[in-house]
């Protein structure tokens, strides 16, 4: 059973009105690519400026907002911020899902692997997991990934160094895992996506 209740901006009190900082529906503070508000002199970061409220994407706003601040160049821009239930078994996933990609028009493919064809799986009395890629129907470039099972949340971090780094579904394909691993099932997936492709 999981009981979520969600978060939300907590903006009241600062004294905000006193500034030129553009404060939007629920509290939520509008920042740029830099975490920088309508005020010049102000940056924002957390879950104050918005979704995804989570911790490490407050810590990634951070240090942009630190690097702009003291005069480097910076910008929060990233393509994928992993998302952890911790319940058992995890859920994570990152990037564009299905229902985003249609309600955006996007043409994508989906490979879906599941943990019962996985040897570690089997070995840890865990094959109740599932590994699910999706990618750019015409590039093959990885969009999005949903994984369930143990350790999923350390698992999506592939996930989200492939989105960040444009891989495609062939670059997870022929990348190497360990074996036996749960982490074989994001290539075990790219691999039936590659072989639908040949069909």
């Amino acid at each position: 059973m999981l009981v979520a209740v969600g978060r939300r901006a907590v903006s009241e009190s600062l004294g905000l009105e006193t500034t030129r900082v553009k404060i939007a529906d629920r509290g939520i503070i509008a920042v740029d690519e830099r975490c920088r508000t309508a005020d010049p002199h102000i940056y924002a970061v957390g879950d104050v400026t918005g979704d995804p409220m989570l911790a490490h994407r407050a810590m990634r706003q951070g240090k942009v907002a630190a690097e702009c601040i003291a005069g480097r160049p910076s910008a929060f821009d990233n393509a994928a911020v992993p998302a952890v239930v911790f319940t058992d078994p995890e859920v994570a996933w990152c990037g564009v899902m299905e229902a985003q990609a249609g309600e955006a028009g996007r043409a994508i493919k989906v490979a879906k692997f599941s943990w019962a064809a996985s040897g570690r799986a089997a070995t840890i009395g865990r094959s109740d997991g599932l590994t699910k890629l999706v990618v750019d129907a015409a590039s093959g470039r990885v969009l999005g990934v949903g994984i369930v099972g143990p350790g999923a949340g350390e698992l999506i971090a592939e996930a989200a160094l492939a989105i960040e780094t444009a891989l495609t579904a062939e670059d997870l394909a022929v990348t190497i895992h360990a074996h036996p691993t749960l982490s074989e099932g994001l290539m075990e997936a790219a691999e039936r996506l590659l072989h639908q492709s040949s069909h």
